[in-house]
């Protein structure tokens, strides 16, 4: 979904100012523990038009998270994300559907994505459970930053992919290196204007080699005709 094609859709300012008027409402329906969110995905930086509520913590001019973003580099062909159940940071667990907003035309201009911390109700079906005498494994969940900042989400991305590796970013072999842009393109996070600079910082690089290892990647994942 190219962000110049959306923006001249004249229908999509339309529909995000729909939907935003849904909002307020929307989040008053479930109370205290409930967060809705608009996106606008032709701005990726500074996403949210409109929230209400306060369980991820973003306001007006945040950004995409890592969820989002993935979504969008899927484009037009990206399906709702129902129901599916995140840890924060600060360990709330918190339970969301991402339903996209699409033009007469199909193509993808935001999401509207409900947020629940259940944290607590989680707790009490734990204790329901010891109770009962069935035991709770629980299902794993995906960990997530959502913050203001752009930033943050690149730095998330980098430090999942130092986890998996093992070994600081800075002392990679070259297939090292190309594997950690694999999974960067991937989760889509180039989608957000400041992540080659930090990558560079970050991996000891020049911008050039940057981009250099985003074209090989992006090369060797493209589909064949």
């Amino acid at each position: 979904m190219a962000a110049d094609e959306t923006a001249a859709d004249p229908s999509a300012d339309e529909l995000l100012a729909s939907c935003a008027r849904m909002v307020p409402g929307l989040q008053q329906t479930f109370g205290g523990i409930c967060e809705v969110v608009l996106h606008d995905y032709r701005r990726t930086d500074r996403s949210v038009i409109a929230v209400a509520g306060q369980v991820t913590g973003r306001e007006v001019g945040s950004p995409m998270s890592r969820i989002g973003l993935s979504m969008l580099r899927r484009g037009d062909d990206a399906d709702d994300d129902l129901n599916y159940v995140t840890r924060l940071p600060d360990g709330r667990v918190v339970k969301s559907s991402t339903l996209l907003i699409r033009t007469a035309a199909g193509r993808v201009v935001g999401a509207l994505c409900v947020n629940l911390d259940v944290t607590e109700l989680r707790g009490f079906r734990q204790i329901l459970a010891d109770l009962a005498g069935t035991g709770d494994e629980g299902e794993p969940l995906r960990s997530t930053t959502f913050s203001p900042e752009p930033d943050a989400v690149i730095q998330e991305a980098l430090a999942d992919a130092e986890t998996r590796l093992g070994r600081p970013l800075t002392r990679l072999t070259v297939a090292e290196r190309t594997e950690v842009f694999r999974r960067l393109e991937r989760t889509g996070v180039f989608q957000l204007r400041r992540t080659v600079p930090f990558v560079a910082e970050r991996l000891g690089l020049s911008r050039a080699s940057v981009y250099n290892y985003l074209a090989r990647v992006r090369a060797e994942d493209a589909p064949e005709n």
